[in-house]
């Protein structure tokens, strides 16, 4: 399942980052994984300012709102001023459930928001169906 593009995933929370691994071998999506801790992280790597750059750029990001130094809506603030990068596909997968992190989110253009389940099937069956209603529609 998947096609050959990149995701990226931004995520400080070593726990997720694995359940994210986890979820996507378990439905077998083999689309490259790229792993970043940070916001400010994240943009280098898209911008090739980076060791870890990803290129081509991803097909999809995802992106947890609570991250250190920048959070998930500044990075959507950046991501979206900058010409490069602003039509990246980016889904929220966070486990903020405030309706302001919700309304920022889709003021800044991202295809979903989905808050993080609590069990690790609940939390697979979202990645998949994320990713690939967002892989399907290209």
């Amino acid at each position: 399942m998947g096609g050959n593009g990149g995701i990226l995933l931004v995520e400080d929370d070593r726990v997720d980052v694995m359940t994210v691994q986890r979820a996507l071998s378990k439905y077998e999506i083999n689309n490259p994984l790229f792993v970043a801790r940070t916001a400010t992280d994240a943009l280098a790597m898209l911008r090739g300012k980076s060791a870890a750059k990803v290129d081509p750029l991803p097909v999809l990001i995802l992106l947890d709102l609570n991250l250190p130094r920048m959070s998930g809506i500044e990075f959507l603030g950046e991501l979206r001023k900058d010409p490069e990068l602003r039509d990246l596909s980016v889904i929220v997968l966070t486990s903020s459930n405030e309706p302001n992190d919700r309304e920022a989110a889709f003021r800044y253009e991202v295809e979903d928001y989905i808050v993080k389940p609590h069990s690790f099937d609940e939390f697979a069956t979202a990645i998949k169906t994320v990713i690939t209603d967002a892989l399907g529609a290209r």
